[in-house]
């Protein structure tokens, strides 16, 4: 009688380390799905970043090729100005 008493305790015991295991492993995993959901905004935030900087790079070449037609024009127009000895 007292060997299937200890068995049953041990048994307990087993069940016990079990149900702790399971509860740790439940924790982790919230814990890692709250980091995936921060990750994922983080990626989705840096995704738009890049979107922006994709389009400032492009305003930026725009600004750039404007400014040497700019120039090319202002250059043009002093030549002109030269040619008549003002």
């Amino acid at each position: 009688m007292t060997t299937e008493l200890d068995r049953l305790k041990v048994l307990e015991a087993k069940i016990g380390h079990v149900a702790e295991y399971i509860a740790k492993l439940a924790a982790e995993n919230d814990k890692l799905k709250a980091q995936i959901k921060e990750l994922r905004t983080e990626r989705k935030d840096l995704d738009e970043l890049a979107k922006r900087a994709a389009r400032l790079d492009e305003d930026m070449k725009r600004y750039e090729n404007e400014r040497e037609t700019l120039k090319g024009r202002i250059d043009a127009i002093i030549a002109q100005i030269d040619k008549l000895g003002l």
